[in-house]
């Protein structure tokens, strides 16, 4: 009798185990997974997301993607920063113009700015009578982590971030563009991230050796998103900026 009360003990023991077990760490509702912006497939992997026409900007965290990003820094050009003389806004088209030919959602009506309000944000409500103005929504920031609910009362709390700076741009081969081609830099959605206004107003026309995204998780990410643009422009990075890519893909 006391033999089958222990073994009586000892299978509710392992059924609660198992029970247990069941609402262990993968259920739990915390998780990284559960977030919103993951959750909405908001965030998507830049390796997987050549054209920038899927919103967010997710993190890289297998060592195969950080493999593949090391490669694609690795392949770029290296050149010293040149003048800025002559730099203008201005040499790049007006800003947020539709009619760049030759990049994703150009003349469709819509201005590149709202473009890429829509694209990237969730929630997103238009001006009456309007498919194209964005008036408000929900954004999740790659570059703090954050989510920003956004009026366009308050415009300037996002902007949109050339990820090659315009300038950094000038300096480094496009004064000797065409205009269109500087035009299609400008407006190319894998070029462009709507961000919290003062991360980008922080950012200025710094390369990645002077600044990096605050969120650590994406600096990889950014990373490929700057090598992805360069490579598609045909523009050299410095030795500086392509060093510390590499630095945060592991390499």
């Amino acid at each position: 009798m006391r033999t089958r009360g222990k073994r009586t003990v000892l299978t509710v023991a392992v059924a609660a185990a198992l029970v247990a077990g069941c609402n262990g760490p993968e259920s739990d509702g915390s998780s990284a997974g559960s977030r919103p912006d993951a959750a909405a497939g908001r965030a998507a992997n830049p390796l997987t997301n050549p054209d920038g026409t899927k919103p967010g900007l997710g993190a890289l965290t297998s060592e195969a993607d950080k493999a593949n990003a090391r490669k694609l820094v690795g392949e770029l050009a290296v050149k010293g920063r040149g003048p800025k003389t002559g730099y203008e806004r201005d040499r790049f088209g007006h800003a947020w113009m539709d009619t760049a030919d030759g990049v994703p959602l150009a003349r469709n009506g819509c201005d590149t700015r709202n473009d890429l309000l829509k694209l990237h944000g969730r929630n997103v409500r238009f001006r009456a009578g309007s498919d194209c103005v964005v008036v408000s929504m929900d954004l999740y920031d790659p570059y703090t982590g954050k989510d920003i609910a956004w009026k366009k009362a308050k415009a300037a709390e996002v902007q949109i971030d050339h990820v090659v700076p315009l300038s950094y741009a000038w300096q480094m081969g496009a004064a000797r563009w065409t205009k269109e081609k500087r035009q299609r830099l400008a407006n190319d959605v894998l070029n462009l991230l709507p961000v919290s206004g003062s991360t980008n107003s922080a950012k200025r026309d710094s390369g990645p050796a002077s600044w990096l995204p605050p969120n650590k998780a994406v600096r990889c990410s950014y990373a490929v998103r700057f090598s992805q643009v360069a490579e598609k422009y045909e523009l050299p990075v410095t030795a500086a900026d392509k060093s510390m890519m590499l630095r945060q893909c592991g390499g």
